[in-house]
C-alpha cells in the first residue's frame, strides 16, 4: 500500500497524468477535425460512403501498438510521434459513426427542408447534423476512451504519460507500481466516458430525446 500512494505522490505523477489526458484531447480533436470533413463529404456518394466505412473498419481493426510502432521510423521518439499515431486510432470511429448518422437521416425530411428553401449548407448544418447528432457524438465518445487506454502505450515509443508506471511495475516486478498506473488510467477512462456521455445528451436535440424515450416505452 505504501508503494501504491508512493506513486501518486511522485512529483512526476501530475505532469505524467497531464500528459495522458493532453494526449486524449488533442488526439480526440484532430481526429474530430479530419473525421467530420470527409464524412460530410462522402456522406452522399454510395461508393464513398462504403470505402469511408470499409477504411475506417480495416483501421479499427490495426492493433493500437502496431500504429504507434509504425510511427516510430517517420518522427522518431517522442510527443509527436504518439500523438500522430493516436490521432490515426482517434478517427476510424468517428468517421465510421458520422458516415452512417449523416446518411441516416430520411430523405423525405431533407426534400421538405429544401422545398422550403433552405439552401444545401442550412439543410447540412440545421437538419441533418442535429439529427445525427447522437450517433456522430457515441462515436466521439468511443474514440476518446480508445485513446485514454491507448496512451499508455505511448511509452513505448517515448511518449510518456501514466503508461510510464505500468511498464516500471512489471521491469521492478512491483505489482503496487503498476496497479497504480492502471488504476489511474481506468478512472481517468471512467471520466471521460461519463464526460462525453453529458456531452452526447446535451447535443442531443430535445425532440429527438422525447422520440427515443416514447420509443423505449412503447417496446
Amino acid at each position: 500500500m505504501d508503494e501504491f500512494m508512493g506513486v501518486l505522490q511522485r512529483p512526476d505523477f501530475i505532469g505524467n497524468l497531464i500528459l495522458h489526458i493532453e494526449y486524449t484531447v488533442l488526439a480526440t480533436v484532430l481526429g474530430i477535425l479530419i473525421a467530420i470533413p470527409v464524412a460530410v463529404l462522402v456522406h452522399r456518394s454510395n461508393a464513398g460512403s462504403t470505402i469511408a466505412i470499409n477504411v475506417g473498419n480495416i483501421g479499427r481493426a490495426v492493433p493500437s501498438l502496431a500504429v504507434l510502432a509504425l510511427m516510430f521510423p517517420v518522427f522518431g521518439l517522442g510527443f509527436d510521434s504518439a500523438l500522430f499515431a493516436l490521432t490515426l486510432l482517434a478517427v476510424p470511429p468517428i468517421l465510421i459513426n458520422a458516415v452512417v448518422g449523416l446518411r441516416q437521416v430520411s430523405p423525405q425530411i431533407l426534400d421538405s427542408a429544401k422545398g422550403m428553401g433552405l439552401s444545401g449548407l442550412q439543410v447540412l448544418t440545421g437538419i441533418q447534423v442535429p439529427i445525427a447528432a447522437p450517433i456522430i457524438f457515441a462515436g466521439i465518445r468511443t474514440s476518446a476512451v480508445l485513446i485514454v487506454a491507448s496512451v499508455t502505450l505511448a511509452t513505448f515509443i517515448g511518449g510518456g504519460g501514466l503508461g510510464d508506471y505500468i511498464v516500471e511495475g512489471y521491469q521492478r516486478n512491483s505489482t503496487a507500481i503498476a496497479l497504480a498506473g492502471a488504476l489511474a488510467v481506468a478512472v481517468l477512462a471512467v471520466i471521460t466516458e461519463a464526460t462525453f456521455a453529458g456531452l452526447q445528451r446535451a447535443f442531443t436535440p430535445k425532440g429527438l430525446r422525447i422520440a427515443q424515450k416514447r420509443g423505449r416505452a412503447t417496446k
